[in-house]
């Protein structure tokens, strides 16, 4: 029987970048959620695991060659560079390909335990041929095609709670079998021109835990009965109330709630989950340390 500590995790933050300081994009709170889970007990060392960067040849699983060529020999054009919203530079780069092996070695190590975990990733704005918010090469959708490609016929659900909807997720994958996509999203947030999922849920800006867990409830229900064999689980925090690019208002304890929900979903219907950290960007990066440390905290009670 699996216990906890046969789990591991996968992290990618000794690729991190020093950006500007006044830069939007948080990028040290990967490493200070890996601190928050050895001090508090959660995880131990030994779960938590370096990852390697990704074999360049599974990228062109879902992106184009010109696009992928331009994004590692730096050549970019200025307006697809800023889109990103990233440096474009060797060092995020390396980051970018680190968070994708992270995402593909929790994959299979779900595939053996039941569950585990990139501590980065989500990057479901990427395109084919075009990366947008912080995100560079989709990890959702390389893995899936790749995971399809070693399993025919592998009925896979991704369910991306992150609050902003998985645009990229939906232009590469919304035709492929075998995948369902859900998106938990605010109505009027980024991205504002939304690429249909196959299960889209959108809420008005200050939609608090009520309205969001009796929706996830009643689909959680009838994901029960579809015969999904893998979850691939987007466990954003950026719908907590005072994130700075969020606009919902979930509490600490709603995202908690969130989570078991989401996790005794998989477990009472015997499906491996693996789970990509997603968004978390509160003025307070405590906030968002918190909340990422609260999903592993309820994981542990489930799993």
């Amino acid at each position: 029987m699996v216990s906890w500590d046969d789990y591991h995790f996968f992290y990618s933050d000794h690729y991190e970048v020093e950006l500007d300081p006044n830069h939007r994009f948080p990028m040290n709170k990967y490493s200070l959620l890996r601190k928050s889970l050895i001090e508090k007990g959660i995880v131990k060392n030994s779960q938590i695991i370096a990852a390697d960067l990704i074999n360049i040849d599974h990228l062109y699983l879902a992106h184009t060659p010109d696009y992928i060529e331009q994004v590692l020999d730096l050549s970019l054009s200025r307006q697809k560079a800023r889109a990103i919203g990233l440096p474009l530079t060797e060092e995020m780069v390396r980051r970018a390909l680190g968070s994708q092996g992270a995402f593909w070695q929790a994959i299979t190590s779900s595939l053996d335990t039941g569950f585990s975990a990139s501590l980065a990733g989500g990057t479901h704005h990427a395109h084919a041929d075009s990366g947008e918010g912080f995100c560079f090469f989709n990890d959702f959708a390389v893995n899936v095609r790749r995971l399809h490609r070693e399993r025919p016929g592998y009925k896979i659900l991704i369910l991306d709670l992150d609050v902003h909807q998985g645009n990229g997720n939906s232009s590469i994958l919304n035709k492929d079998k075998d995948v369902f996509i859900t998106s938990y999203h605010g109505k009027h947030n980024y991205p504002y021109r939304k690429v249909p999922s196959h299960l889209d849920r959108s809420f008005a800006d200050g939609t608090g835990d009520e309205e969001y867990l009796r929706t996830l409830s009643e689909d959680l229900s009838k994901f029960s009965k579809m015969g999904f064999q893998h979850l691939l689980y987007q466990a954003g925090v950026d719908s907590l109330k005072g994130d700075a690019f969020g606009k919902l208002s979930m509490s600490h304890e709603g995202l908690k709630e969130r989570d078991r929900m989401v996790f005794e979903f998989a477990k009472r219907n015997q499906i491996p989950v693996t789970m990509a950290l997603g968004g978390g960007y509160s003025k307070d990066i405590a906030e968002t340390v918190k909340a990422y440390t609260g999903t592993y905290e309820m994981a542990k009670k489930v799993f």
